[in-house]
């Protein structure tokens, strides 16, 4: 790092295109994570550790729900959302992930579709991370196809009693609300299952290799009583969870550039201080061409989520456009990340050094909210006109 910054914003002015409240937001999160994240995150990764005590540090910070108007939550802009997303993955991708589970998943279904009961019940604590929520909509089957989801709710009386399985859910083990999508005579619904209630199981997941400080579970639905009213009114269909989701992939389109520009700062720093034949490797032509296209990915990616950003505050953002961000970036911080590992070679893959884990967690990042596969079709279909699903 320089006095001002990271080598990367002496090259790339990204705060130039920022307003001061989006720049406020940034900081937040940068401090956040700085002071928060970094002192204890190898160790968390490496004891499998969510440390829970950070979700209402979160909370004080104004980060939980923060694009979310009312109800406690700051009402920050899209991009600020982003700044802050791109901040918290920096330091690593379970806590930006956290954010979203939170924030974009779990706190937006009870704001788009919840009734105002619920949302008063709810919205408050989770904005204040007094209480943590999650979004049950994976299945074991497959992911990328939620249509052909199996948890089934049916009424029984004054009732509703749900049974299913969900996978790869975040925070359910720790969750005081989940947002569980199930299939009606009447189409998807969604409801609103406090934690604790009968019925209501989640397992962690083990044995993961990545996202190893935070927590995805097994989640198991059997005859799942739950009161007419624990329904979210508002949602009808599919259309529901995935309008959550592209919230969510909003989010990861920031998010992946900042664990980029992590792993482009280490590489950059070691390249000076590693010398090999007599000179800094970054002297060598082949280092410093590996170091030029790095930069550039992670400056296009960037502005790629700022224009997105852009697009989502003045309403015109379309699902095509989420798709184009999800991929690319993701994408490219992947190999951004797998060009650090290179340049520090050996030492790399341990521990010392964090591009390692950026990279495992990266690899969890593409494969959830849409593979690249999926949002390759997606485009296609854009493109051409014919889905290609099927």
């Amino acid at each position: 790092m320089t006095d001002s910054g990271f080598v990367t914003e002496t090259v790339f002015d990204i705060d130039a295109l920022l307003s001061p409240e989006e720049l406020d937001w940034k900081h937040t999160a940068r401090e956040f994570a700085t002071t928060r994240i970094l002192p204890v995150i190898e160790q968390d990764f490496e004891e499998k550790h969510f440390r829970a005590e950070l979700v209402p540090a979160l909370g004080a910070a104004g980060l939980l729900g923060m694009h979310l108007e009312g109800y406690g939550c700051a009402g920050a802009s899209a991009v600020s959302y982003g700044l802050a997303c791109l901040e918290l993955e920096a330091a690593d991708s379970g806590w930006r992930t956290f954010v979203s589970v939170q924030g974009s998943l779990a706190m937006s279904a009870i704001h788009k579709f919840g009734s105002e009961e619920q949302k008063q019940r709810w919205l408050p604590r989770m904005a204040a991370g007094e209480a943590i929520g999650c979004f049950a909509l994976t299945e074991p089957t497959g992911g990328s196809d939620p249509a052909a989801m199996e948890t089934m709710a049916r009424r029984d009386g004054d009732e509703w009693v749900l049974g299913g399985r969900k996978r790869w859910i975040g925070l359910a083990s720790v969750a005081d609300v989940a947002v569980v999508w199930a299939k009606t005579d009447e189409g998807v619904r969604g409801f609103l299952v406090p934690g604790g209630t009968a019925g209501f199981r989640a397992e962690p997941i083990e044995g993961k290799l990545s996202m190893r400080a935070s927590i995805q579970c097994d989640v198991y639905l059997d005859d799942c009583r739950l009161p007419a009213e624990a329904m979210l009114p508002g949602a009808k269909g599919l259309s529901g969870p995935l309008s959550c989701l592209n919230e969510a992939r909003f989010g990861i389109i920031w998010g992946a550039m900042g664990a980029a520009r992590t792993c482009l700062e280490v590489a950059i720093a070691r390249s000076l201080s590693r010398e090999v034949f007599g000179a800094p490797i970054g002297a060598r032509q082949l280092v410093q061409q590996k170091l030029a296209d790095m930069l550039l990915e992670y400056e296009k990616g960037t502005l790629l989520a700022l224009h997105i950003g852009r697009q989502k505050d003045a309403g015109t953002l379309t699902h095509a456009q989420i798709s184009v961000g999800k991929l690319n970036n993701v994408r490219e911080a992947i190999a951004i990340a797998s060009a650090a590992r290179s340049i520090l070679g050996g030492d790399g893959v341990t521990n010392e050094f964090p591009v390692m884990r950026h990279l495992a967690n990266l690899e969890s990042v593409r494969t959830y909210e849409g593979t690249d596969d999926i949002h390759t079709l997606i485009l296609g279909r854009e493109l051409t006109g014919i889905a290609a699903f099927d």
